[in-house]
């Protein structure tokens, strides 16, 4: 299977078109089980003493004390954020052609990061190096490559700081929920937080809702897209977290064919316009990134003629949640909400 270095150029070329995942599909390389149970080592955490961490590539990041100045892939800060930590740069989707936040950004006050590159493969080194930065974090699609850091630049970017990778690939949601409250309870969060502690109460409750949801109608066919100028792109359940902890729920996806999922490392199908019909569903979530177009500007008269659509049962994807209780109780409960509200149309 080719990994995610010579793959590196369909990457970009997937992402740039807003490509079903824009997860990097064709990241197939497979995950690391001892990463995927790799733990935070938080003594001395933000208090006094030497801080260390232990990501999901099964390395350890150890400092003289907790770090300061953290530079973090945009939706890993955005989780940050929400449990007090601020990062000083960011890397990947910051904000919109009209300057606001993206919806990567979360609720993070993006005027107040050095945002370091904007769109993939956009990463200015000098600005890193001027931050002083103590660690870079980010997500990790595969076993071992951080997210939206530029292959040609990778090794630059590597001598100047540690860096820490969560991994998002291959496993469910709850996992690297975890993983990244660790990471934030490393680095000085207040992890008993009534903020904190409610957002988790919610996520439970809405995943019961879900779960609930789905075993009341479990014929209810829910198909997962992407749009994009020239294609659309059905997303299979097997490697992404949102989707693989929705299907443990209960939810009855469509599924890609085993064909055009082979083509892709298993992450999607590609269709043509003309074709958008191939799959029936009930309910259609569609990605909510900024590289995808969203169905309110879909002109295709082909998608206008889905029977989700005409019913208007389509709802938005965080296609790459961001990963704090608080930002992910909102899919969840969307989610639940379309499948309780769903007639069968398909």
């Amino acid at each position: 299977m080719p990994n995610a270095r010579t793959a590196r150029l369909s990457r970009r070329g997937l992402l740039a078109a807003g490509g079903a995942l824009g997860l990097g599909a064709v990241l197939t390389a497979c995950g690391d089980d001892d990463a995927k149970d790799g733990g935070a080592d938080t003594k001395g955490s933000a208090k006094s003493g030497p801080w260390s961490f232990k990501d999901d590539r099964g390395t350890t990041v150890k400092l003289d004390e907790a770090p300061k100045n953290i530079v973090a892939f945009t939706g890993v800060a955005a989780a940050l954020y929400d449990y007090g930590i601020e990062v000083k740069g960011v890397f990947g989707p910051t904000t919109t052609k009209d300057g606001k936040a993206d919806v990567q950004a979360g609720d993070m006050d993006v005027s107040k990061v050095t945002v370091l590159g904007n769109v993939w493969d956009q990463f200015n080194v000098e600005k890193y190096a001027a931050l002083a930065p103590d660690v870079l974090i980010s997500t990790m699609f595969d076993d071992g490559t951080l997210w939206y850091v530029p292959e040609a630049s990778k090794d630059k970017i590597a001598k100047l700081a540690p860096s820490v990778g969560i991994s998002v690939f291959d496993r469910q949601l709850t996992g690297p929920l975890q993983r990244m409250w660790e990471l934030a309870e490393s680095l000085g969060a207040d992890m008993t937080a009534a903020k904190v502690t409610d957002a988790k109460k919610r996520f439970e409750a809405a995943s019961e809702r879900l779960r609930k949801a789905a075993k009341a109608k479990p014929e209810i066919k829910v198909l997962v897209g992407s749009a994009s100028p020239e294609l659309f792109y059905v997303s299979g359940t097997n490697l992404s977290i949102d989707l693989e902890y929705f299907k443990a729920l209960g939810v009855n996806f469509v599924e890609p064919t085993e064909e055009a999922k082979k083509a892709t490392g298993g992450w999607f199908e590609s269709l043509s316009w003309e074709n958008v019909d191939k799959h029936k569903a009930d309910v259609i979530m569609m990605d909510d990134r900024s590289s995808a177009i969203q169905p309110a500007d879909i002109t295709e008269a082909t998608w206008k003629q889905l029977p989700a659509v005409k019913a208007g049962q389509v709802i938005a994807r965080s296609t790459e949640p961001i990963l704090s209780y608080d930002k992910c109780v909102a899919p969840v409960e969307a989610l639940a909400e379309a499948i309780e509200k769903a007639k069968k149309v398909s």
